[in-house]
């Protein structure tokens, strides 16, 4: 039989939240049930549930920084057992057989990775996210969540945490290297504890000066407010690799100007219209204009051992949910840049 759990669910484009029960399929073979401690909230989920991101399957149930325990298993399941801690990202399936499934990029399936909400799996069910007190996932897309990290600030690195670690990763963040990071908000305070725990020197930019200690604290050593006409031509041809962080309309061609030459400037924000570039700020430079994604299942393993190894979590604050306005006003805080850095859900507070 399915199992009823209960979770907050948004019946509409725009609606506000309700606290209701939803079913959870019964365990197949390799299913892990999972008892949901903390969820953390990503504007992805905010842009899915208000249809921002074309048409949402409603009633939804969103979130996809899943932290908890092991409540029951499946029969063929060896990798964890009831009581471990796991969490969840952003992928609960793919078909596990295509080039890219094979290389420890499901995020690329051919067949289509499905996605841990607002997705049909290849059951032809819908799935439903993390804003709930349980979740059934497939053994192969949960990950451990070593011991020396909060479970409240680990729910946030299967999302914000896995997105700027992979690109970081990629483009050789580490000693010698300097890196610049745009945004200071939920993706962009993760760049910089793991840049800084790479061992790259490690600068900030944004709007103004606001954040400027907060960087410092995080492991910055210097800040860059883009209102400072003077400090951006001063900061010219200092970066090896700068993570764009914000979903905002930016010149690129402002950032590719504070690369050096070999340089890359990596996206991992969705602005909403289409990036243009003057050829020769690619050119001039060797450099590299390019995007990153979230990562594969094993390389989000990888970060959260990392960073257990280093002693990082996501900067939170826990929200209780017992009334479903603290949820609605958690959201359109996260959206006017009022979060710092990371709002997580108490699950154990919704109260249908």
């Amino acid at each position: 039989m399915p199992h009823t759990t209960s979770a907050l669910q948004v019946p509409s484009a725009g609606a506000p939240f309700v606290a209701t029960t939803i079913e959870r399929r019964d365990l197949r073979d390799d299913d892990v049930l999972i008892d949901i401690a903390y969820a953390g909230i990503c504007h992805s989920d905010i842009h899915t549930a208000r249809d921002e991101w074309g048409p949402a399957h409603y009633p939804i149930v969103v979130g996809h920084e899943i932290a908890g325990t092991v409540a029951a298993v499946g029969s063929t399941v060896t990798r964890v057992k009831v009581g471990d801690r796991v969490g969840v990202g952003c992928l609960v399936d793919s078909c596990g057989e295509c080039e890219s499934c094979k290389d420890g990029q499901e995020m690329f399936c051919t067949k289509g990775a499905v996605g841990t909400y607002n997705a049909k799996g290849y059951d032809g069910e819908w799935t439903g996210g993390g804003y709930s007190q349980q979740v059934v996932v497939s053994e192969r897309f949960t990950l451990r969540i070593p011991e020396g990290i909060g479970l409240d600030e680990a729910a946030p690195l299967l999302c914000a945490g896995i997105t700027t670690y992979s690109p970081l990763k990629r483009w050789g963040a580490g000693p010698g290297r300097r890196v610049a990071v745009v945004g200071v908000g939920g993706l962009g305070h993760m760049a910089v504890k793991l840049a800084h725990a790479m061992g790259a020197e490690v600068t900030t930019i944004s709007r103004s000066m606001d954040k400027a200690e907060d960087a410092e604290a995080l492991g910055a050593v210097r800040h860059i407010a883009t209102s400072d006409a003077a400090a951006m031509k001063d900061a010219r041809r200092t970066f090896d690799l700068i993570v764009n962080t914000v979903s905002a309309d930016l010149d690129m061609n402002d950032y590719l100007r504070l690369l050096r030459p070999n340089g890359v400037l990596c996206n991992v924000g969705l602005p909403p219209s289409e990036l243009s570039v003057a050829p020769f700020n690619l050119i001039g430079g060797n450099k590299v204009l390019t995007g990153s994604n979230i990562g594969g299942i094993e390389q989000t393993q990888e970060m959260l051992d990392f960073c257990a190894e280093h002693g990082i979590g996501a900067t939170v604050e826990v929200l209780d949910a017992t009334e479903t306005t603290a949820v609605d006003d958690a959201w359109n805080r996260v959206v006017k840049g009022d979060v710092r850095y990371r709002v997580v859900i108490d699950t154990s507070t919704i109260t249908p």
